[in-house]
């Protein structure tokens, strides 16, 4: 049944409290897709739905389901309800929600989950927000060097259902050191007699539980696993990082490029649910400094206003020019900037870097500079002196706008900043600035005013 169908018959099914129908219909469904027919209920009919869930079922919907949806089932259900959705959810999705919840409703939902949850929670509470240590799940398959594989089996289906994965399984020794792991594939076809520590593969990539969720994901992508074990500074295993995580990890990280290069204050909430307010709040702070900052090119106008008045056709190509210089810094930014978040580029390599541009902003420059020079001449018909100003501020202008471009990201990295920070807005503020100063320093030598 296509999703669409499927949201008019549970609609029906809801209208005509045929909740048993229902029911049958939501177990037939996936959880994802439970979840998204949820987010386009009213609030009631959506709670609703949530209580005729089975109670299995509810949990993995519940993870699926926005923030602000989550939050008004918790609050909409009895102490004891809430805390057993608590203890349903993995412990990092837990963890999750916990950290939208006002102080005391967290209060409330620790003190009716049960005490291995909470101690899970807890955990995970205490670790640094982007951490490693925040996003990982504690529910993982251990298993000690000495057991035998039939014994590792038994293990395994006396857990596993609680387990995020059981694809791998992480070997411990008995201060709980990670020292191997053991991919459930070799444990069904190994001998049963077989000893854990002898077929286990010993040579272990982990993540430090500080490290930052960024470089976790950059870690998950260069050795393409779908699990990683997450260890703190004594190398003892206190949990896991599934690839589930950081496909979340990534569209938030990217979300908050793109708003901070676009001079937005980064929100967490979906922009359908982001009200008026709350989006002028993100957005005007970085529009009265940016506009701000577009004063200077503007005083730099007004101090030539003169010179500008002998030769009035000048003025047409300023917009011209602060544009095509902010698009050639724009494109060295976004460029320099994906170098840095995927490790690609580092402080080091800044003069290959410029060397790098230089040529190919001369290449670009002098390209775009002949294609204006044959504009000019052809159709705007000016004077060769005016066209040839126009044409070197042009190549003058990507120049130093795939210099700023380049260089701002990596600065801004080396002093602790986020280098998306100093994306478009900002350099195409200091390129429109510089074109002027140089278009009116040649503007004066060429043509003498």
């Amino acid at each position: 049944m296509e999703m669409r169908n499927q949201q008019e018959e549970l609609i029906r099914l809801l209208a005509a409290k045929q909740y048993t129908n229902l029911r049958q219909l939501l177990t037939e469904m996936n959880e994802a897709d439970i979840a998204v027919l949820m987010e386009e209920l009213e609030a009631e009919e959506m709670l609703k739905v949530y209580r005729i869930l089975p109670k299995d079922l509810a949990a993995d919907v519940f993870s699926y389901l926005e923030t602000d949806s989550q939050q008004f089932i918790i609050n909409s259900l009895s102490d004891k309800e809430a805390g057993s959705v608590i203890d349903n959810l993995m412990a990092d999705d837990a963890a999750d929600l916990l950290e939208e919840m006002p102080a005391n409703v967290v209060r409330k939902l620790l003190a009716n989950a049960n005490p291995d949850t909470r101690q899970a929670v807890n955990q995970l509470l205490c670790y640094p927000e982007d951490s490693a240590g925040s996003i990982m799940t504690v529910e993982y398959v251990s298993l000690k060097e000495n057991l035998t594989v039939n014994q590792a089996i038994e293990r395994i289906r006396a857990v596993g259902l609680d387990s995020e994965t059981i694809n791998i399984c992480y070997v411990l020794d008995a201060r709980r050191e990670l020292v191997g792991t053991v991919a459930l594939r070799y444990l069904l076809l190994s001998d049963g007699d077989d000893i854990i520590g002898e077929i286990m593969h010993e040579n272990v990539i982990s993540i430090n539980t500080l490290m930052d969720q960024e470089q976790a994901a950059a870690q998950f992508k260069k050795y393409d696993f779908t699990a990683m074990p997450v260890v703190d500074n004594e190398n003892r295993m206190v949990g896991i990082i599934t690839v589930d995580d950081i496909v979340d990890i990534m569209e938030e990280e990217t979300t908050e490029d793109m708003e901070k290069m676009a001079a937005i204050v980064p929100s967490d909430k979906p922009y359908m649910k982001t009200g008026v307010t709350e989006t002028y709040r993100k957005r005007i702070p970085w529009l009265l400094l940016l506009m701000v900052s577009a004063t200077f090119t503007g005083a730099i106008i007004a101090s030539f206003e003169e010179a500008l008045s002998v030769y009035a056709v000048l003025v047409a190509f300023i917009p011209m020019l602060m544009d095509t210089g902010g698009n050639a810094g724009g494109q060295a930014s976004v460029t320099i900037i994906r170098g840095l978040s995927l490790g690609e580029i580092a402080y080091r390599d800044i003069p290959r870097i410029m060397w790098k541009e230089i040529r190919v902003a001369l290449l670009c420059g002098g390209t775009l500079a002949a294609a204006n020079f044959v504009k000019l001449m052809l159709l705007d018909r000016v004077g060769i002196p005016v066209a040839f100003t126009v044409c070197l501020t042009l190549a003058a202008a990507v120049l130093m706008a795939m210099l700023v471009g380049c260089l701002l990201p990596i600065g801004a990295k080396k002093i602790g900043f986020d280098p998306a920070v100093m994306a478009s807005p900002f350099i195409t503020t200091i390129v429109d600035a510089l074109s002027l100063l140089v278009y009116f320093r040649f503007a004066a030598i060429l043509l003498g005013i």
